[in-house]
């Protein structure tokens, strides 16, 4: 899935190609790819409309129009907006003036579009965002300070963090040597600082990389993200811990796949 450093290079490598131009036209191979409002209203809507920016909210890109309207899309599980044709899957095609085009590729057809009046009314029940100042250890600790659940769950939950996912929060964790079983009230005041630190750095070391292509994730001009390449603990079950040499394990949690070193990562 596309989490936060995907998201973000997706709308650093699209916005100079796509502000400041109009919506001509719109193509639907697959109408259930628009939530909301009617897919003749979206399309009638969006038309002639000018995109004057584009920002990112956890995992969600937001296209900010001259009507102060917003085009909101989500990628799920295997979308990628891409600025020339892909070989196949193609869900949508928004058309821009200056023979510009957005395409939507999504293999699993899960990804989802909104055309809303107040972006609020799709993105308020997000948690803060992981890299903006206010972000502090300090909110990270009252925010786990009576939580129960497995701090893994935590990470991934979009309301209590926006944008982090299941890969980088198996790398943050290793970074800051915290079992991913652990519950969030049980960790002490220097493994929050630890946590907060290796989010950042995570995070900030996955968007210089351009993303993690380790599925079905593209950038805008088709090229790969090359994260993945510098993982020490996600998607490596079974491989030899990069610190101290024990097997990476992997074990799932609310669902999800969660790979960590039983060594460095103690269930205190």
């Amino acid at each position: 899935m596309p989490e936060l450093p995907e998201v973000e290079t997706i709308k650093n490598e699209l916005a100079p190609h796509i502000i400041g131009h109009t919506v001509t036209g719109v193509t639907l191979f697959w109408q259930g790819i628009v939530r909301q409002p009617s897919v003749e209203e979206f399309c009638s809507r969006l038309i002639g409309q000018k995109i004057t920016g584009v920002e990112r909210r956890g995992k969600y890109l937001i296209f900010g129009l001259t009507s102060g309207e917003a085009l909101i899309s989500h990628l799920k599980m295997t979308g990628s907006l891409l600025l020339k044709p892909p070989d196949r899957f193609i869900r949508a095609i928004i058309h821009l003036d200056g023979r510009t085009e957005i395409y939507f590729r999504d293999p699993r057809k899960l990804g989802v579009m909104w055309l809303v009046t107040d972006k609020n009314t799709v993105v308020d029940k997000l948690g803060p965002e992981p890299l903006e100042a206010g972000f502090t250890p300090q909110v990270l600790a009252q925010r786990l300070s009576k939580r129960t659940a497995p701090i893994k769950a935590l990470l991934c939950d979009q309301s209590f963090v926006a944008g982090i996912g299941n890969m980088y929060a198996d790398e943050a964790l290793f970074s800051a040597g915290i079992h991913p079983l652990r519950s969030g009230k049980s960790l002490s005041p220097e493994e929050i600082e630890r946590l907060h630190r290796a989010i950042r750095q995570v995070l900030s070391a996955a968007i210089g990389n351009k993303g993690a292509s380790v599925d079905t994730y593209f950038r805008p001009g088709g090229e790969i993200g090359t994260a993945h390449f510098q993982f020490r603990v996600a998607h490596r079950g079974g491989e030899p811990c990069p610190v101290c040499g024990t097997h990476l394990q992997r074990i799932p949690i609310r669902n999800r796949g969660s790979y960590f070193c039983p060594k460095c990562q103690p269930l205190k």
